[in-house]
Parts: C-alpha cells; structure tokens; sequence
C-alpha cells in the first residue's frame, strides 16, 4: 500500500490524535542510535478504551488496514476501540508505511511497565515516549524470531556503551 517509508508521518498522526503509546522494537532501538534498518514501527499503546477510541481515530487517518502479503494494499477491517481491543497485535499496513501495534510485546508486561522506564524523546521532529533500550533487548530475546536474535549483539553492545556512558556522567 505504502509507496514510501515514513515513520515520522505514522508517529504524528497518533501523537496528533492524542494516542497515549509507548515506541518499542526495531525504531525504538533506531532511536537509541541502532543502526540497523527496519521498515516498520512499532507501538504498544495504553488499553484504556478512550485511548482505543483515539488510536481507531488515528489508524482511520491513516488509512491502515491489515498488512497480508497476498494483498499489497492490505485488507480492510472494522476499526474501533471494540475491535482493536479484541486482538493482542494488529500488523497494519498505512499510507506512509507499516504499523504494528503490540499490547503486550515479549518479556513485556504491556504499556503500564514499558512507560514507567519510557523516556521523552523528540524523535524525528515528533514527541513520543520511547521505550528504554534494555526493555527493547528483553522483548526481542523473549520473542526469539530469528530477525531479532540476529539484532541482538549489536543492541547489547549499544546497551553496553549507554550503560558506560551513564557511569561516566558527573552527578548533579
């Protein structure tokens, strides 16, 4: 469906409509400095319903449908907070790229304890709260794809200097 790959576009339509979400996966480690690519973002929202109800808002500006890869413009479904409350993930395909939301990624307790080590972050010009690096180094280990089992050296060893860096910041 995507002619291009515009995460920043995906994350300001949610934070436009007020999506309260927590930035996980492959573009949170970009964030971090990951220089591995990746061709989606990834989101876990909070569950609340009126959160919901923002996020189906959200997902309607943005045209997305279910992504399948027998169908490149994806497949329309009904999206409420109803529906998008009755599945534990949703991979979607939007116009500026793919979105997949997850309520409670692997090693993850869902939204309530990835936001508590969450850290603002203007990434790409838009404000999100970005999930921290050893929660995204967790979540992938326990997910054990072999797409995220490749990304984990490199994400230790970016955890590693960040945790060097900090031990070496004076104290205030």
């Amino acid at each position: 469906m995507p002619d291009q790959f515009v995460p920043e576009r995906i994350l300001g339509v949610l934070t436009e409509h007020e999506v309260q979400f927590v930035l996980i996966g492959g573009m949170g480690a970009v964030a971090h400095g990951s220089p591995l690519p990746t061709r989606d973002v990834d989101v876990t929202p909070e569950a609340s319903r009126a959160n919901l109800d923002r996020l189906a808002a959200a997902l309607r500006a943005l045209d997305a449908r279910i992504r399948d890869s027998d169908i490149p413009e994806g497949l329309a479904f009904s999206c409420d907070g109803t529906s998008l409350a009755a599945a534990i993930f949703w991979n979607l395909t939007t116009r500026f790229g793919d979105l997949d939301i997850s309520f409670t990624p692997a090693g993850t307790t869902g939204y309530a304890g990835l936001v508590v080590d969450a850290e603002p972050l203007t990434f790409r010009g838009v404000d999100v709260q970005l999930a921290s690096l050893e929660a995204i180094v967790r979540s992938k280990a326990a997910a054990n794809r072999p797409k995220d089992l490749r990304a984990l050296p490199v994400l230790r060893e970016l955890l590693a200097a960040q945790t060097r860096a900090r031990a070496v910041r004076p104290q205030p």
